[in-house]
């Protein structure tokens, strides 16, 4: 999902209850993943980069081989998870969602510290079923079992929220007055694009304006709300997509983007339901939500014909497609490229943090930076448990009144790499043999590249940045970046 998409952060999706979350808590302006699904996951359940517990790349099949390190395809069991720290500490730990961070069942949610589990094991899915096209390739379970999808009227975001719902209560019957972490991952809206109908109505007039229109409202939008301040520029649109005036598909297109926003707002209204629940059972005030996404807007375009069948409408059943390069563009909204690269629009993501008995409302979009390896941390620092030992630092000093620490943070995913510290990003794509150094506080959409002027500051980052490389494993990139070109 784009920085730009919920309305809490200038898009024109209806999110109220996200957007009721971020009002009465802290909204972040810059709150880092790792570019892609599986490293960001493997991070925010270990508190570590994801090379170190063996997810420097993407997860390996159940019956493939593997060589061990780095880049294994699933967490390694040495570090242990937010859930295995918090059952410790006396929580009762649950999951539902998408876990796609190990397919073998020793490494399934239930064999890694969740009380209880229920979702989808691997990757992208079918919202509705599981293809004969998918079949070996993806798989759901409840707890440590295969789950088969029972009926048509399945729909994962809907799924997912059911079973969160029925372990929380479960929770309160057996384990009353202990506490509980919930982890729910929902899918959306990550391709294919499914979504119900009388949602994906809601959206076509919307997204008929075209993606460049679509781009300078939100830009705008983001102003009026405090979110970008005259620091910011739009960025330009990336080489090679075309303007809207000379598309000649446009009602597919429309569909697609209609498609796409009917899925976030269907999770929000899921997220809506979680709510009603905690404020049911008066734990809503005492409990914290954090909500953000995995990786920037998807660009990609993966050869769908096998999936998808032509007499379906977008987002139907039986449907299979992407949004497509020019509409994450607009997703992104300042920033520059997509998931997969470290510029950005591929880490930078919506971040909405909510404890209203230990965090009150900042009224607006903090400046500070955090990253997703710090989630762990935090949570077990507000448990009491110990947080020796994680890569990631707790957040409580957002709203204790602590010092702000200056961090480093450091990313590769696929030869793409990159290092932060302090207000200095150092950024290099995989394909380009140069790196690119930008002073984000002064330019926060990377317009401006200065290495050829900061050449001590690019030395410096560099000899720390590759003393990380070595910590961590990494290894040369030599495949093909996956969905770019396929």
């Amino acid at each position: 999902m784009g920085y730009s998409d919920i309305s809490a952060y200038g898009g024109e999706v209806h999110t109220p209850n996200l957007n009721a979350l971020g009002k009465d808590g802290i909204k972040m302006k810059t709150f880092y993943n790792n570019a892609r699904c599986c490293p960001t996951r493997a991070s925010l359940l270990t508190g570590q980069y994801p090379h170190k517990v063996g997810m420097g790349h993407m997860v390996t099949l159940a019956n493939a081989e593997y060589e061990p390190g780095s880049y294994q395809g699933f967490l390694d069991p040495q570090y242990p998870t937010i859930a295995e720290a918090l059952r410790k500490a006396g929580y009762g730990t649950y999951m539902s969602g998408k876990w796609h961070v190990g397919e073998r069942k020793e490494h399934w949610p239930t064999k890694r510290g969740f009380d209880h589990y229920f979702g989808l094991i691997s990757g992208a899915s079918s919202f509705y079923e599981i293809t004969p096209q998918e079949k070996g390739k993806r798989q759901y379970a409840l707890d440590d079992q295969p789950y088969s999808i029972p009926d048509k009227n399945f729909y994962a975001t809907d799924a997912f929220t059911d079973h969160a719902l029925e372990f929380l209560s479960e929770h309160r019957t057996k384990k009353a007055g202990a506490p509980y972490f919930l982890y729910l991952a929902y899918t959306a809206p990550h391709f294919p694009l499914h979504a119900p109908e009388k949602e994906i109505q809601k959206y076509e007039e919307i997204y008929s304006r075209g993606w460049d229109e679509i781009r300078k409202q939100r830009f705008s939008k983001m102003g009026e709300i405090g979110l970008l301040d005259d620091r910011y520029a739009l960025s330009p649109k990336t080489a090679g997509l075309v303007d809207w005036k000379g598309d000649d598909a446009k009602g597919n297109w429309v569909r697609k983007m209609a498609t796409y926003a009917a899925m976030i707002d269907r999770m929000d209204q899921n997220i809506g339901r979680l709510i009603n629940d905690l404020k049911a059972n008066g734990e809503y005030e005492n409990t914290m939500i954090v909500f953000l996404s995995d990786n920037g807007a998807c660009a990609e375009t993966v050869n769908v014909k096998l999936l998808h069948d032509p007499s379906k409408k977008i987002g139907e059943r039986g449907s299979y497609s992407t949004v497509g390069e020019a509409w994450a563009n607009a997703s992104n909204t300042p920033f520059r490229l997509y998931k997969h690269h470290m510029h950005e629009g591929g880490i930078n993501t919506p971040c909405i943090i909510h404890w209203p008995a230990g965090i009150k409302s900042t009224k607006g979009f903090l400046e500070n930076m955090g990253h997703v390896i710090d989630l762990m941390p935090t949570a077990l620092e507000l448990a009491g448990a110990s947080t020796k030992g994680l890569a990631g630092r707790s957040l409580t000093y957002l709203w204790n009144g602590k010092k702000t620490p200056e961090r480093t943070y450091c990313w590769e995913h696929e030869g793409n790499k990159a290092i932060r510290k302090g207000k200095w990003k150092l950024v290099k794509e995989q394909k380009d043999t140069y790196w690119e150094l930008y002073d984000l506080q002064a330019d926060p959409v990377e317009m401006n590249d200065l290495s050829g002027i900061e050449i001590q500051k690019v030395k410096e980052l560099m000899r720390e940045y590759l003393i990380w490389e070595k910590e961590m494993g990494v290894k040369e990139f030599k495949g093909k970046p996956y969905g770019m070109s396929q």
